[in-house]
């Protein structure tokens, strides 16, 4: 059997942890491994009880699924970590060196810094962070989850990575609620009921990410008790984008320790993860309307010709965004069928594939 889990231990400990864990120690870079993940648990504040039982499911998900793991979640303060299982030392080191991984799973790393204060230490240091950052810009993946948005609140970036600077403020008594799947045709959508009923703990956000990401999943706050900082009829609870030349994927779900035995949870945090590496695409991989309007602004100004074209593009793209805002999406289709032929004119295959992928978002809401 495959071992997907990077035991950073040597001798008698090694033996100790593998037998607690019923498997067998290998090489941190196995050959049968088609890429690598990292799960970060670091806690500096609010230590959440699910990061242990995450960190296991995604280490099961890698053994089915084909992925290695490594685990950073050394002990700190009051944190127990997971001494364990974690690195000997911050994989945080170069944008290079994070490079070995597909993407990088934040799974409630809370470091209480939603006092808004400078001198507070932070989950990732300056040089930390500049490698995250340099590693999202080269192509790398993010995965948040939970209290992955309750994390380094005084670095706008982070916030504007996990979504649409939308930050965790509160959350009422964990109770039963109705999600409700916005974006059925993404790869870790695909597998969700239109509307699924779950018991959870619900985050409100500071902010509603949805002009700024692609909404994935919504909560009907009609189903349930959202407490004081209701976020009202359109309160997105899971949702990506295409960030800075990264992918980025977050859901607000899974407190509760039950999730993460949940096969259907852990269906949709696996697409979530595969889509993040770049192993899957589909369902217009997270592309957004904003996204293709900054697209032209770059291609506007080459030459009078592609400034008509961007011109009429964006006229067409406008009239789409409002048919599908309407629900109308077979007219947004239609619509955005016309601005790929005229994106054509441009010249430029990110654009018209971005177009394309708009088109299908459409198409699967249609079906």
């Amino acid at each position: 059997m495959k071992q997907h889990v990077r035991l950073a231990i040597t001798g008698l400990c090694a033996v100790g942890v593998t037998l607690s864990l019923g498997i067998a120690a290998v090489p941190a870079n196995a050959a049968d491994d088609e890429y690598d993940v990292l799960v970060v648990g670091e806690t500096l504040g609010f230590r959440h009880s699910h990061i242990d039982d995450t960190t296991r499911a995604i280490i099961d998900l890698g053994e089915q699924h084909g992925f290695g793991v490594d685990v950073w979640d050394p002990p700190q303060g009051s944190s127990p970590g997971q001494p364990a299982l974690t690195l000997p030392s911050s994989p945080f080191t170069t944008a290079a060196d994070l490079s070995k991984y597909a993407t990088i799973i934040f799974a409630s790393p809370v470091d209480a810094t939603n006092n808004l204060d400078p001198n507070r230490p932070r989950l990732l240091n300056d040089t930390e962070l500049a490698a995250f950052q340099g590693y999202i810009r080269g192509g790398g993946g993010y995965v948040g989850l939970h209290a992955a948005t309750d994390s380094m609140h005084t670095v706008p970036w982070y916030s504007e990575l996990t979504g649409g600077s939308a930050r965790f403020r509160n959350h009422p008594a964990q109770q039963t609620a109705t999600m409700r799947v916005e974006s059925p045709g993404h790869p870790s959508t695909t597998m969700l009921p239109a509307e699924w009923v779950r018991f959870d703990e619900w985050y409100n956000f500071t902010a509603n990410p949805r002009e700024d990401v692609h909404v994935l999943i919504t909560l009907d706050e009609s189903t349930y008790n959202p407490g004081n900082g209701a976020m009202g009829a359109d309160h997105p609870i899971a949702w990506c984008q295409n960030f800075e030349g990264g992918r980025s994927w977050y859901e607000g779900a899974g407190h509760t320790d039950a999730s993460w035995t949940d096969p259907l949870f852990l269906s949709h945090v696996l697409g979530g993860i595969e889509w993040t590496a770049g192993t899957l695409t589909g369902g217009g991989d997270c592309v957004t309307f904003g996204e293709v309007d900054g697209l032209l602004d770059d291609l506007a100004g080459e030459s009078k010709k592609n400034q008509k074209l961007a011109g009429d593009v964006t006229a067409y793209l406008d009239t789409a965004e409002a048919a599908a805002d309407a629900g109308d999406h077979d007219g947004a289709i239609h619509v955005l069928k016309k601005a790929k032929g005229k994106a054509h004119g441009i010249q430029d295959d990110v654009l018209v594939a971005k177009i394309a992928d708009l088109i299908e978002w459409q198409e699967a809401l249609a079906a």
